[in-house]
């Protein structure tokens, strides 16, 4: 089915008594067929890389197959790439090399996208993706990484998927998938300074737990959720994945169309004006029903950072390690964080020692969030023995942080001015940021391990790491502004 034919059918369906949710609406336009056992959804664009690309490419050719569509499938180059300037093909993962030069040749043997290293386009998937206008509402999107929900924000459904899924869907244009259960998390109330969409995702993890949105299509809705740019919920939609969520969306409105107007893959001219006129009927109708709804208040919510080893663990950035009755964990993983971590309870955030801090990822990476950490930083250095890295989340991003003179505050404040990519998101056996050292980083994890062997990371958001940086020692950012 084409990308116009369910245009028309979604447009078709206004009419319809019954009111439909943002899920029901893509899901009721991408059902090919239902019979015994999952239902098959038409896929519309499918997004690889380098560390499971030539897997999945590899395999199908192997089996005899080839790419249906190669004009919906895209490959980027950004998971084990070197970020450091200079760079090539040579990567600090033992063997990453071969990942590179096997997914390049194995992309151009079936003709698709490739952003290569050294691409002006180049950059996180998920990035680049709604960067470059290819992930679009109303579309279904996979790619063989769990932070793929990241694009929900356009008002996409997009989930994470294994490379035999994603041969199925490069072969057929097709995934077994069930419906799943839907969550609407409202977040009411008006957002204060230096307060953003990491500072909401931070909140629910810790009132709800990673595991509150198992297997869920997370909508995030609301007066906050409304108020927020489209970077800053694509960090939202983001971090459903560390709530468990299979995907995380939000239904578009008119701040989503200014941002995908004139993107170069969306569409235009009279093409534009058709697909806007179908976006505009992906909106929840009013009373849709979902299988279960959380409402957060969120006026009086302060930054927040993690303490622990699991995005759950997270508290004001002014406050203390909780006591385990209030760690929403069992006894077992609170002695194992407070262990890995190198905390006590009680202990107060505030008096931690950093080493490092790391700006990029696909959560906060993009221009808005290296501007808010650019005002932090600015004419200031950052405290003796902290290593800093900031690492855009694409070529185009760095090259407009560059335009626009952020590189030189990151420089002189004593900042590593980086190629964008994955890079210390997640330790793949390369570079890493030290055993037993202490990091503030915007990234979406702070698993034992994440970001080196021994690493100790307390995630947060980008003026948040900054703040630390100057500080050395994790700190609020609000009171840097107060002195």
């Amino acid at each position: 089915m084409s990308e116009q034919a369910r245009d028309e059918r979604l447009a078709g369906g206004q009419g319809d008594a019954q009111a439909r949710s943002l899920l029901d609406k893509i899901w009721q336009t991408h059902l090919v067929a239902a019979g015994s056992g999952a239902p098959w959804i038409a896929i519309d664009r499918v997004f690889l890389h380098e560390r499971t690309g030539a897997i999945a490419l590899e395999g199908l050719k192997q089996r005899g197959r080839t790419v249906q569509g190669a004009a919906r499938v895209f490959c980027t180059i950004d998971h084990i790439v070197d970020t450091r300037p200079g760079r090539t093909d040579e990567t600090l993962m033992p063997g990453g090399r071969e990942f590179i030069t096997r997914t390049r040749a194995a992309a151009q043997a079936a003709g698709i996208r490739l952003f290569d290293v050294g691409d002006p386009d180049q950059g996180i998937v998920h990035v680049i993706a709604p960067e470059l206008g290819l992930a679009l509402p109303g579309l279904t999107i996979v790619c063989p990484d769990s932070h793929t929900c990241t694009q929900g924000a356009v008002g996409a459904f997009a989930w994470g998927i294994g490379s035999t899924e994603a041969e199925h869907a490069l072969a057929t244009g097709t995934l077994r998938l069930n419906k799943p259960a839907s969550l609407r998390v409202r977040f009411e109330g008006r957002l204060g300074a230096h307060v953003g969409a990491k500072d909401l995702s931070l909140r629910l993890l810790s009132r709800r737990g990673a595991a509150g949105g198992r297997g869920k299509a997370v909508e995030f809705a609301g007066s906050a959720v409304r108020a927020l740019d489209m970077e800053a919920r694509f960090t939202l939609c983001n971090m459903a994945t560390e709530f468990s969520a299979i995907t995380g969306m939000i239904a578009p409105d008119e701040t989503t169309y200014q941002y995908l107007a004139g993107r170069d893959f969306a569409p235009r001219g009279a093409s534009w004006d058709r697909a806007l006129a179908t976006w505009r009927s992906l909106a929840s109708d009013e009373g849709a029903s979902c299988d279960e709804e959380i409402c957060i208040d969120v006026d009086d919510l302060a930054p927040m950072i993690t303490w622990g080893t699991s995005p759950q663990h997270a508290t004001d950035v002014t406050g203390r390690v909780p006591e385990a009755s209030d760690s929403g964990t069992t006894q077992e993983a609170y002695a194992r964080a407070l262990q890995y971590m190198d905390l006590k309870p009680g202990q107060a955030l505030s008096s931690l020692r950093i080493d490092a801090a790391f700006i990029g990822s696909c959560t906060n990476g993009r221009i808005s969030d290296l501007r808010s950490a650019a005002r932090v930083l600015a004419g200031r250095k950052i405290a003796p023995g902290v290593r800093a890295l900031c690492v855009p989340g694409s070529s185009r991003v760095k090259r407009q942080a560059e335009a626009e003179g952020l590189d030189r505050i990151f420089r002189s404040a004593g900042f590593e001015w980086r190629e964008s990519g994955c890079s210390l998101c997640f330790y793949a056996g390369g570079e890493d940021l030290g055993l037993g050292k202490r990091v503030v980083s915007s990234t979406n994890r702070n698993f034992e391990g994440r970001q080196g062997p021994g690493t100790r990371t307390h995630i947060a958001s980008p003026a948040t790491v900054a703040a630390s940086a100057l500080r050395g020692s994790i700190a609020d950012v609000r009171s840097l502004e107060a002195a």
